[in-house]
């Protein structure tokens, strides 16, 4: 079994979701005592935010580019970038390592594929919705990707900061998102994309109709399947 580095803490809610998925892969495919050999870099969210929100990019992919080497030094044999939202700093982040990336989007993608659609909605954060790197590697992968409109992208990323990052969960937030997702599927979604990493923590299979791709269990089972494939 290969080593894998979770660079996490964005948020450290979902991060703790991809310890949990890790494992239970391992355990799946292993059985018996087998859990997983990894090590975690975690950051302080509340700084990758703030440059989030300034759009600083730079620093914010320098900033992870050091953490990734960090991991890099203890062992790590592939990075997993827990979080959607800052696969956008990738090109950053790859050139300063020497090790694999396990892609969110791939894996997703390659997940959706499988499953034989070809139309997905997408919920993310609005950085996620809204810019290239993860709806143009989707749409490279032979898919099509639908948004939200701009006044739900709004109400679904302030869920995200304000709720879900803080572990807060509601039930008026629940049902915000479940007409959300409703309205995508109106317009045409075969499956919906779970698009951040903490989505999962309010809405899951029993909240729509259609299927459900879970971007951080998906991640999560892809970065176990290379490991055990070493």
């Amino acid at each position: 079994m290969r080593t894998l580095g979770l660079l996490g803490g964005m948020s450290w809610e979902s991060t703790l979701s991809y310890y949990r998925y890790v494992n239970e892969r391992v355990r799946e495919k292993l059985g018996g005592l087998h859990s997983a050999k990894l090590v975690l870099y975690s950051v302080d969210f509340a700084e990758i935010e703030r440059l989030q929100h300034i759009g600083d990019w730079v620093t914010a992919g320098r900033v992870l580019a050091d953490a990734a080497q960090a991991l890099e030094r203890a062992g790590a044999g592939a990075l997993v970038l827990c979080t959607n939202t800052m696969h956008c700093v990738l090109d950053t982040i790859e050139p300063a390592i020497g090790i694999p990336v396990v892609h969110i989007a791939d894996a997703t993608a390659r997940r959706i594929r499988a499953a034989g659609l070809t139309k997905v909605g997408l919920l993310a954060t609005r950085f996620t919705m809204e810019q290239d790197f993860f709806r143009g590697r989707l749409e490279r992968n032979g898919l099509t990707v639908l948004v939200p409109d701009a006044d739900e992208r709004t109400g679904i990323h302030r869920i995200i900061y304000e709720e879900l990052c803080l572990g807060v969960i509601r039930e008026s937030s629940r049902e915000t998102y479940r007409r959300f997702m409703a309205n995508l599927v109106a317009r045409g979604a075969e499956g919906l994309i779970l698009g951040c990493t903490e989505i999962g923590l309010l809405v899951g299979a029993g909240d729509t109709a259609v299927p459900l791709f879970d971007t951080a269990r998906i991640h999560a089972e892809d970065a176990v399947d290379w490991a055990l494939a070493g």
